[in-house]
This record gives C-alpha cells, sequence and structure tokens, in this order.
C-alpha cells in the first residue's frame, strides 16, 4: 500500500533536531547514516538539513525487514557464521576520518519472531563481532552520534495493533514527534532547556559520589555498586572529538557506570524487553558478585540466554540509568517494541559493555583501566527497564550513609 504521508513541518523539524542538536554535525564533517528503507522519506530530509548545515558527505545505508527475512528462510546454514566485516571496517575507517554516525530507529521489531531463535543468536553473534571495531569509537564516545526514529507501518501495527495502519502510523508518528520536542516552535530552544535540566541531575549525582545504589520495589531488591571514578552523564555530552552532543532523541535519563563485580541481589524488569525479533517478558535475574547466576522469563527465555550468554561479559551490568515515571514516554503509556523509548520511559540497566565517558578523565584511560576501575566489556549492550511508580533508591556513600534519590518512582530531590 502506499505509504502514509505524514506531516512535513515536524519532519523537518525533527531532522533539524537531529543534524543540529542531536550531532551537531560540523562543516565540512562527514556522516554514515542507517535506516530501515521505509524510513527514507526522513533520510531525505536528515540529508538536506545536513548538506545546509555543511556537511561533507553523507552516506545513507538501508536496511530492509524483508531481505532480512529471506536470509534465515532461505540462506545457507554457514552463513550464519559471518557478518559483512569490510562494511563494519569501512564504517571504522570512516569514523577514525572524523565522519559523524546516526541511526534512524523504525524496523519492526517483531520482524524475526517467526524465524529460527538459533540462526538469529547466531548471525547476531556474528554481527557483533565484525561490528566492534566501529561500535568502540561509539561506545567509547570517540565521535559524536546520535539515533532518531521513523514510524514504520510494521513498528506501527505493533504499538497499535488494534488500529488500521495509517492511523497507526499517524499515532505513532506523534508521539515520536512529541517525545523529540519538535511539537515546539523552537525545538532547539526546547532541547536546550532540557539538557539544562538533565545536567542538574548529573551534578548533584557526580557531586554526591555515591559507592553504590540500592534498588527496591515491585520484586526488586538490588544494591548496584558504582564503578571507582564513574561520572554521571545526561542530555547532551562532549565527544572525544570536542562536539557536544545528544546521543539520543528522545531522552529523559542520566547514567553512568556500575561496578562489574560489585552488583548482588534480584531485580525484575517492569516492561517486556523486545530483543532480535522477539519479545521477552517478565525477566528476573538474581545476580551474586556482580554476576546474573539466576535468569527467569515468562516468554522469550531462550533469546535471552542466548543474549547473556554472547560472551563473559555479558551477565554482568555496563549501565544504571535513571528515569523517573512521570518521565512524557512514561506518560503516554505505551509500550513502544524499542529501546530508545522504553528505556525513556523508566529507570534502567544494560546487560555488556560500559561507557568510557562514564569514567572521570575516561578518554584518557586504556581498556585496562577502565576494567580495572570496574568498567565492564562485552559485545554486546542491552538496555531493560526496571523502574516504575513502587520504585525506591536509595544513594549509599562510601561511609555507609543513605540518602534518598527516588522514591515512588520519581527524583526524592
Amino acid at each position: 500500500m502506499t505509504a502514509t504521508t505524514l506531516d512535513p513541518v515536524l519532519l523537518s523539524r525533527l531532522a533539524d533536531v537531529a543534524v543540529r542538536v542531536g550531532l551537531n554535525l560540523q562543516p565540512g564533517q562527514d556522516l554514515v547514516l542507517t535506516a530501515p528503507v521505509e524510513a527514507l522519506p526522513l533520510v531525505r530530509v536528515i540529508a538536506a538539513s545536513a548538506y545546509r548545515a555543511g556537511a561533507g558527505i553523507v552516506t545513507p545505508l538501508l536496511t530492509d525487514d524483508d531481505i532480512a527475512r529471506a536470509r534465515f528462510q532461505h540462506g545457507q546454514d554457514a552463513s550464519f557464521e559471518r557478518a559483512p566485516d569490510w562494511l563494519y571496517q569501512g564504517m571504522a575507517q570512516a569514523f577514525e576520518g572524523g565522519a559523524a554516525r546516526m541511526a534512524i530507529a523504525g524496523a519492526d521489531p517483531m520482524a524475526l519472531a517467526a524465524e529460527d531463535p538459533a540462526k538469529v543468536s547466531r548471525a547476531n553473534k556474528a554481527n557483533s563481532l565484525a561490528y566492534k571495531p566501529a561500535l568502540e569509537k561509539i561506545a567509547n564516545f570517540a565521535i559524536n552520534w546520535t539515533i532518531a526514529a521513523y514510524p514504520t507501518a510494521g513498528w506501527a501495527r505493533q504499538v497499535f495493533p488494534d488500529l488500521p495502519e495509517d492511523e497507526a502510523v499517524l499515532k505513532l508518528a506523534d508521539a515520536i514527534f512529541a517525545a523529540s520536542r519538535v511539537k515546539n516552535d523552537d525545538p532547539v530552544a526546547a532541547w536546550a532547556a532540557h539538557n539544562a535540566a538533565l545536567r542538574v541531575r548529573s551534578a548533584w549525582l557526580n557531586d554526591e559520589r555515591f559507592d553504590a545504589l540500592h534498588f527496591t520495589g515491585a520484586g526488586t531488591d538490588l544494591l548496584v555498586g558504582l564503578a571507582d571514578g564513574h561520572e554521571w552523564h545526561g542530555g547532551a555530552s562532549t565527544a572525544q572529538n570536542g562536539v557536544i552532543c545528544n546521543p539520543n532523541i528522545p531522552t529523559e535519563e542520566v547514567f553512568t557506570t556500575p561496578h562489574a563485580h560489585r552488583v548482588s541481589g534480584t531485580v525484575r524488569a517492569t516492561k517486556p524487553l523486545s530483543y532480535n525479533g522477539a519479545l521477552i517478558e517478565e525477566i528476573e535475574m538474581r545476580f551474586e558478585a556482580g554476576r546474573a547466576v539466576e535468569v527467569r522469563s515468562s516468554k522469550g527465555k531462550t533469546v535471552l540466554l542466548n543474549m547473556i550468554d554472547s560472551d563473559e561479559g555479558a551477565r554482568r551490568l555496563g549501565e544504571v540509568a535513571l528515569v523517573p515515571y512521570s518521565s512524557p514516554i512514561s506518560q503516554t503509556g505505551l509500550l513502544f517494541y524499542n529501546t530508545l523509548f522504553d528505556e525513556n520511559a523508566a529507570c534502567h540497566i544494560a546487560m555488556g559493555q560500559c561507557y568510557s565517558k562514564c569514567f572521570l578523565d575516561g578518554a584518557s584511560l586504556s581498556p585496562e583501566q577502565i576494567a580495572a576501575q570496574g568498567g565492564n566489556s562485552s559485545m554486546i549492550h542491552v538496555d531493560w527497564m526496571i523502574g516504575g511508580p513502587e520504585t525506591d533508591i536509595d544513594g549509599i556513600r562510601a561511609d555507609g550513609t543513605r540518602v534518598p534519590v527516588f522514591r515512588k518512582g520519581e527524583w526524592a530531590r
């Protein structure tokens, strides 16, 4: 059927926010852009916005759900151990040369739900290994990068299954535009105010220098030790190339690095996790000495276990993030089936790779130093949501003093 036409003014604003706020693209800087093929209307206006901002070369790389499914249905078995190394090496080379990175989220989250989960897991592992040289530039914040979103039909059908497709797409588009703050007459100013508010939260947490956070509520009793020399971030941050950018459009979180070996207790998910074409529901994990030693879920357990067994670091935490229950994304009441949005509706933790930027002077630390300070290393980084209206969080200082951070899902100060 004919693609649904979105409001061109709001689409143009989203493109400008992605380029000017998300990336803060610099004159002469190249841009590597990935997106679902259905997002081509947004890709086109982003390219125009980027060139108006003085971009060097904009290189779009498009993906397609039908082509992805064709591989799993007809591809040779041995192919699932391989990935396009040449492509990711080229991306890493582009980033090494100073290119910025933008990803447009929007693929159907259940596109691979009917495919063999073993094949999906094998392909994902091969892809993660091949992508590592490029991912390191992103995880280490060596470059300015961002993620924005476009309402594809497949995604909209998952979020609004009871609506006709055109209505579902328009309703999802409205939610994306609102969360991305482009329904304001001056979205750039709205983002400046929002970033300032997130900086206040980060600054308070950095001043407190908590040794650990204690999460309780809704089946959770989890002690998360924080990495030595950790640093909280939220909203706009300065990449190692000196460019101030917003990695996520939208964002509501402040986040830092947990200590990979000082997490203990039980934690229960408050939202399902959409991962690799499967919906994983009612996740529960028990941690000892930083490692998930017991794992349960009511649905998608095979996919979950494949994920956390990707490598040794996949059963440890690489991020802890605080998001109030009153977050605008939370207040929509929607499950977006997309981590970019769902993680900004609730406090969350991430299995796997840490961000080196979440350390004091992180840009100057070697991987060995980051590990010595408690930073985790893995080929995955997967967020899942653990916060809600019952969530209480205490910050614990080195002397054992407790300070309320969250009460009933909201900031305590």
